[in-house]
């Protein structure tokens, strides 16, 4: 079969532990001469696969149980105005005069005697930002891409590693600058695209596509590691406060949301335990994940420090459909080879590599 060279369009999104960005062009490569109009990206987290997908002009339908990455992708997938269209608000958004509010409280600082993750002047500007956007009357879409550029906008003014399940001790040199909200980098959807945020095996329910893409958020294979290292709801919870503005109770150093707790807020895919026989719980999702699915193809995204073995991943792909295509990614290489089949193919060389497998299902 030949394979025909895919266009990579720009997609915007925040520092993100799952982020598929530096893989887009082998996503979008792996699937280029499929006959697909209708896709499902059923994880979407950052929305960078839904943001290419759609502007590649398919009918994408975005996923995630995160309200944050629903915003997302309401913001990227469902605009059909022209983007100036939304300039007066985020002008206006940006003339207000900051206040210490809710979130200065809790996640804005002015010295080392606690770690936070925003300058208080920063935190200011947000408490007037966010409570504004409310009383604003805006429709779906444009709530959206105001919430988004404020996202975006503290993203790049944070003193963290990328996610809010610790603090920096120092500040970092971005988080001195002002937050300024900046037009979102939008585009008129002109396809039959939908924004979902619910469990993945209740969405699947009654629907079918032509391409499904599963990039699951997958534990890790280190059993000394606890849960709450890998719980996406924990790395992230300071974007479901400002989305949703309900300035719940917290708990912790960090000042995370109650119900981001690891006994709360659990994904079987980033489950660590084992059944009776001794598989991976988070496998046999992804048994069921693609068992329930109705569609013509799959791409599962996995990564080597997945709980996953050969045999079993191996298993899984081939009991409803057949494997069509594998390709392997090393990330600091960034050197794409056709996958091969070895006994020991999993993290064999000490690697973090990432694998696409495009499955056909009967």
């Amino acid at each position: 079969m030949s394979r025909t060279k895919s266009i990579v369009p720009e997609t915007q999104g925040i520092k993100y532990a799952g982020s598929k960005r530096k893989i887009l062009p082998s996503i979008l490569k792996i699937v280029a001469d499929l006959d697909v109009a209708d896709v499902l990206d059923g994880f979407s987290g950052s929305t960078r696969v839904s943001q290419a997908f759609a502007k590649g002009g398919r009918n994408t339908t975005s996923n995630d149980i995160a309200v944050w990455s629903e915003t997302f992708a309401t913001a990227y997938l469902m605009n059909k105005e022209p983007p100036k269209k939304y300039r007066e608000i985020l002008d206006h958004l940006n003339s207000l005069k900051g206040c210490e509010g809710w979130f200065s409280e809790h996640y804005g600082g002015v010295d080392h005697r606690k770690k936070r993750p925003f300058q208080l002047k920063n935190t200011m500007k947000l408490d007037a930002v966010r409570d504004e956007i409310d009383r604003m009357r805006l429709n779906r879409v444009e709530k959206a891409v105001a919430l988004t550029s404020l996202i975006l906008a503290l993203d790049s003014v944070d003193s963290t590693l990328g996610h809010f399940a610790a603090y920096l001790a120092d500040w970092s040199p971005r988080s001195y600058h002002d937050m300024i909200l900046k037009l979102p980098k939008l585009f008129v959807s002109s396809g039959r695209n939908e924004v979902l945020r619910g469990d993945i095996f209740d969405i699947l329910q009654g629907r079918s596509y032509d391409l499904a893409y599963f990039d699951p958020p997958y534990g890790s294979n280190n059993e000394k590691m606890p849960p709450s290292r890998v719980r996406y709801n924990s790395y992230y919870h300071i974007w479901t406060s400002v989305i949703l503005n309900d300035k719940p109770k917290l708990f912790g150093k960090v000042n995370r949301r109650e119900d981001s707790r690891d006994d709360v807020a659990v994904s079987v895919f980033e489950e660590f335990r084992r059944d009776e026989n001794g598989h991976f719980l988070a496998m046999q999702a992804i048994r069921r994940l693609i068992r329930e699915t109705n569609a013509r193809y799959i791409l599962l995204s996995y990564s080597s420090g997945g709980r996953a073995a050969k045999a079993e991943l191996c298993d899984i792909l081939n009991t409803d459909g057949r494997l069509v295509r594998a390709e392997e990614i090393d990330y600091k290489k960034n050197v794409m080879s056709r996958m091969r089949w070895t006994n020991e193919w999993i993290n064999s060389d000490g690697k973090h590599l990432e694998y696409l497998f495009l499955m056909e299902k009967k």
